[in-house]
C-alpha cells in the first residue's frame, strides 16, 4: 500500500528535533513520498532545501496569514523557488516574514550532516537535489483568524494565482470563513474563477465547508484535500455524507502535520502532534465511509497526487519510489 501525504508543515518547530526521523517513521508506515507545505517565503525556502536534501517534494507561497508581509520583490522570490535550481534556505532577502500562527520557521534543520541526509534521502522518494517547488501555494483566504487585514489577503492570494497562471504550476489552496461573519468563499471563488481559464491544476487543501462549497470547488474542477479533521465527530462529522459526492479522481489525501490529530490517536484527549505517518489511520477512516478497500483508496490517491503534481516516480515495479 502507498500514500503520499500532499500537505505536510514539515519545518514547523514542533519538528525541530525529529525531523528527519519523521522521514523513515512515514516510511515504515507506508507513507511517502512526503510533500512539504510552504507558508511563507523564509518557511518556503527552508521547506526547498530540506525536500531537495532528503529526495522530498516542496510547495512555495504565502499563506493568508502572512499576506501583510508581501511586498513587490515577493513575486519574484516565488518565481525563482519554482524553477529547477532556484534559491534554497538561508538566501534571498527576509521578504515575506515569518509565520504566524501556521508553521513556525524550523530553519536549523536545513542543514542536516551528509551522512545522515543521504540516509534518509535512500528512504524518501525521486526529487532531484535541484528541483523546483511543485505547486505555488499554500496561498487563500482567511477570515476566521484575520491575522493578515482582508484586502491585503486578496492582494496576496491574487498575485500567487497569477503567477500560478504564469508558471503552470499547480495550486495549492487555503479557505476559512468566520463563525462570526464574513464568507471567504464567495471572494476565494471570485479570484479563481478570473483567472481559472489560465491556471493548470488546483487543490483545496484541508477541506471543510459545506456541500454547496463542495459543488463550487468542483465546478472549478478543484481536486480536495481531506485531512484527519473528517476523523473528528465533533467537528468533521459534516463532511462524511460529502466524501461520497468527491469524484475519485479529485480526492487527496493530507495530514497538515502538526496540526489535525485525529481524536482516536489524541494521548488522554489531550491534542498532541500529528505526523505524517497517520495518514494510514486517516485514509483507513475515509476509505470505510466510503465502502472501500484502503487498498483501493491508496491506490487511487496516489495516482491522482502523482498526476496532480506531476511528481517524478517511477510507475514500474512493485513498489516505486522505495515505499
Amino acid at each position: 500500500m502507498r500514500l503520499i501525504d500532499i500537505g505536510v508543515n514539515l519545518m514547523n518547530s514542533a519538528f525541530d528535533g525529529d525531523r528527519e526521523e519523521q522521514i523513515l517513521k512515514a516510511k515504515k508506515a507506508g507513507v511517502g513520498p512526503l510533500i512539504i507545505t510552504g507558508s511563507s517565503l523564509e518557511q518556503s525556502r527552508a521547506a526547498l532545501d530540506f525536500a531537495r536534501v532528503h529526495g522530498l517534494y516542496a510547495t512555495a507561497g504565502v499563506h493568508p496569514h502572512n499576506a501583510r508581509y508581501w511586498n513587490k520583490e515577493s513575486a519574484a522570490l516565488i518565481r525563482s523557488m519554482a524553477l529547477p535550481g532556484g534559491p534554497a534556505a538561508g538566501t534571498g532577502t527576509a521578504a515575506g516574514g515569518t509565520e504566524t500562527g501556521a508553521g513556525g520557521t524550523g530553519t536549523a534543520a536545513a542543514g542536516t550532516e551528509a551522512a545522515d541526509a543521504g540516509a534518509v534521502a535512500g528512504a524518501a522518494g525521486t526529487a532531484t537535489a535541484d528541483a523546483g517547488a511543485i505547486a505555488l501555494g499554500e496561498c487563500g483566504l482567511d477570515y476566521d483568524r484575520d491575522y493578515s487585514p482582508r484586502a491585503e489577503q486578496r492582494r496576496c492570494f491574487e498575485e500567487q494565482v497569477k503567477l500560478a497562471a504564469e508558471l503552470k504550476l499547480p495550486l495549492f489552496l487555503h479557505v476559512r470563513s468566520s463563525p462570526r461573519g464574513g464568507s471567504a468563499w464567495e471572494d476565494f471563488f471570485g479570484i479563481l474563477k478570473t483567472y481559472r481559464r489560465d491556471l493548470t491544476r488546483m487543490v483545496v487543501h484541508c477541506f471543510t465547508g459545506s456541500a454547496g462549497e463542495l459543488e463550487g470547488c468542483l465546478e472549478l474542477d478543484a481536486y480536495i484535500g481531506i485531512t484527519g479533521w473528517v476523523c473528528d465527530e465533533r467537528r468533521g462529522r459534516h463532511l462524511w455524507p460529502l466524501l461520497g459526492r468527491i469524484p475519485a479522481k479529485r480526492l487527496l489525501l493530507e495530514t497538515d502535520a502538526p496540526y489535525l490529530l485525529p481524536p482516536s490517536l489524541s494521548p488522554g484527549g489531550r491534542r498532541g502532534r500529528n505526523e505524517s505517518a497517520n495518514l494510514v489511520y486517516i485514509a483507513g477512516f475515509i476509505a470505510q465511509k466510503l465502502g472501500k478497500t484502503v487498498e483501493t483508496l491508496a491506490e487511487e490517491t496516489f495516482k491522482n497526487t502523482v498526476e496532480f503534481f506531476n511528481l517524478k516516480i517511477a510507475r514500474t515495479g512493485e513498489n516505486p519510489s522505495g515505499f
